[in-house]
């Protein structure tokens, strides 16, 4: 698995880049992990609904995507990780990719001393009652692009102006309001360490 941290980019760009690696790859090529951050926008999942869109007018931009799930919000001090993977080679139905994705992050709030569960109806990951990080992910050709956003240490405010991945009033939470101080890097590596420990095993 190659491991790529390519820090702040543009929402659009990044999309961009995951459509043109998912089209061009072949089942020889390792999976990928992308590192990121994206400066402030909102972004729709197919599933999107009208009245889940900002109430008020905003600066920040809303941008369509082709993952699944509804809206959510993206900034700076919130990890991003792109898990681009053949789910064929590693035998996992998408259901199975996605409970994968937010053990990763369970195992990580548990290694913090935080507890942390997901949500068999509604994808994501939770500390009490409150959402950390919400995932959504696109299947072509067996292949999976976009992944899993973990609230580090950011404005969480524009959140509130959106009912997040689809639900009024969901509350969302971060690692900084859970009294966890490490950098975005040192949180970054021992993410990418869970992922290495879940997934090792089949790559």
């Amino acid at each position: 698995m190659i491991i790529k941290t390519i820090g702040l980019i543009d929402y659009e760009e990044s999309l961009q880049r995951m459509r043109e690696f998912t089209l061009r790859r072949s089942q020889k090529e390792e999976d990928e992990l992308w590192i990121v951050e994206h400066p402030p926008v909102y972004t729709m999942g197919l599933k999107t609904k009208p009245e889940h869109l900002p109430q008020v007018r905003q600066r920040i931009p809303l941008v369509q995507s082709d993952r699944g799930g509804q809206i959510t919000y993206h900034g700076p001090g919130q990890i991003i990780i792109y898990a681009l993977l053949d789910l064929r080679r590693l035998k996992l139905s998408v259901r199975e990719a996605v409970r994968l994705l937010e053990q990763t992050v369970i195992n990580l709030l548990l290694s913090l001393g935080i507890n942390a569960i997901g949500d068999e109806a509604r994808p994501g990951v939770y500390v009490q009652g409150k959402k950390i990080a919400s995932l959504g992910l696109k299947i072509r050709n067996g292949y999976s692009y976009h992944g899993v956003a973990l609230n580090v240490d950011m404005d969480i405010s524009p959140f509130e102006q959106i009912n997040p991945c689809g639900y009024a009033n969901l509350s969302v939470t971060q690692l900084k309001d859970l009294d966890v101080n490490l950098s975005i890097d040192e949180i970054s590596q021992r993410w990418v360490d869970q992922f290495l420990v879940l997934f090792g095993d089949k790559i």
